[in-house]
C-alpha cells in the first residue's frame, strides 16, 4: 500500500506511518469497527511456517490508544516492510505514543515484547495503550502459547533457524520483560486471545508518591549518567570494567558518575559493584 496514503472505514479515518518514524502524524478515530481494520490474513488461511516469508512482512500492525476505557480509541496503522524494520516501527511507534501520554515502560520491554509477533507470522498484530501509557497489551492471531509460564523462564525458546535472523531466539525476550518490570513492581500477563493467538499485557503499576516527579530530587543528570542507568536496568550488580564494556564510557567518568549517583541515593555500593535503589530504579524506568 501507498505509505502516504490515508485509508478510512466506515468514513473515519486512519493513517499508516512511514517506516521513517521521524514522521509522527496525530491519528483520531471517532468509533471503529475493528472487523474492518486492515491486516494480514485470517488464521484459517495463515501460512504454514516454512513457507512465511521471514525477510519482508506483508501484515498491517494496529495500535489503538484508548485516553479511557469509555470512549472510542485511536488508531494507528503501521505497514509492513522489511522485518528488522517492522519490528522497529512498532516498538517505536508504541513507545512514542505511550509516552506522550505520560508512559514510563522502558523501550526495551516494548521491543521485547513486540519481537514476539514473529512467532505468529505477524499473523494480525494489534497494540493497544491504556492507563495514561502504563498498560500495553500485544494481542495477535497465531498460534498462541501453550506453556505460559515456561515462556516466561529463560531458555525456553519455539523460535525456528528462519526467525533468528531477527531475533536471539533463545528465550531470553519475555524473562528479561518479566526481570525489568519486576524491578519497579510491574507484571506480565500472557493469556490466550478469543479464538486464536496470544495476549501478552504489560504494567508498570506506581502509587501516587511514585507518580508525583521520581526527579524532582535529583541532580541533573548527563548523558553518561543516563547510560549508566538503562545499563543497570536489566542487571542486578555491575562493575566498573563490566559498564566500560557496555557503555563505551571511560573508566575515569564512570567512577565520576558512581560517586554522584550514590550520593543522590540512586545507586548502592554493594562489594566493588553497583546496583539501583528503589528510588534510581523509577528514575531509569523514567529516562
Amino acid at each position: 500500500m501507498d505509505r502516504s496514503q490515508e485509508q478510512s472505514n466506515e468514513g473515519l479515518p486512519l493513517s499508516s506511518y512511514p517506516s521513517d518514524t521521524t514522521a509522527h502524524p496525530r491519528v483520531t478515530n471517532g468509533g471503529l469497527n475493528p472487523s474492518g481494520l486492515a491486516g494480514s490474513s485470517s488464521v484459517e488461511g495463515a501460512i504454514d511456517q516454512k513457507d512465511f516469508n521471514y525477510d519482508h512482512i506483508e501484515s498491517i500492525a494496529v495500535v489503538a490508544i484508548y485516553d479511557t476505557l469509555q470512549s472510542t480509541p485511536q488508531i494507528v496503522q503501521i505497514p509492513g516492510g522489511p522485518t528488522h524494520q517492522f519490528i522497529e516501527d512498532i516498538a517505536s511507534i508504541t513507545y512514542k505514543e505511550a509516552q506522550q501520554r505520560g508512559g514510563l515502560i522502558p523501550y526495551t520491554v516494548i521491543r521485547e515484547v513486540a519481537e514476539n509477533f514473529i512467532h505468529a507470522n505477524f499473523n494480525e498484530p494489534v497494540v493497544s495503550i491504556f492507563d495514561k501509557g502504563n498498560t500495553i497489551r500485544f494481542a495477535d492471531q497465531g498460534p498462541g502459547i501453550k506453556d505460559k509460564e515456561r515462556a516466561q523462564e529463560p531458555g525456553f525458546t519455539s523460535a525456528s533457524e528462519p526467525m533468528k535472523k531477527y531475533i536471539r531466539g533463545v528465550g531470553s525476550g519475555l524473562p528479561l520483560v518479566k526481570e525489568i518490570l519486576g524491578f519497579s513492581h510491574g507484571t506480565i500477563k500472557i493469556e490466550d486471545n478469543i479464538n486464536h493467538g496470544s495476549v501478552v499485557t504489560i504494567s508498570l503499576l506506581r502509587d501516587l508518591d511514585a507518580q508525583k516527579d521520581p526527579q524532582s530530587d535529583i541532580p541533573s543528570l548527563t548523558e553518561n549518567d543516563k547510560a549508566i542507568l538503562r545499563a543497570l536496568l536489566p542487571h542486578e550488580l555491575l562493575g566498573v570494567t563490566e559498564m566500560v564494556n557496555l557503555t563505551a564510557i571511560p573508566q575515569s567518568t564512570i567512577h565520576k558518575s558512581f560517586s554522584k549517583l550514590e550520593t543522590a541515593g540512586i545507586l548502592e555500593k554493594v562489594n566493588k559493584k553497583r546496583q539501583l535503589t528503589a528510588k534510581g530504579t523509577q528514575v531509569a524506568l523514567s529516562l
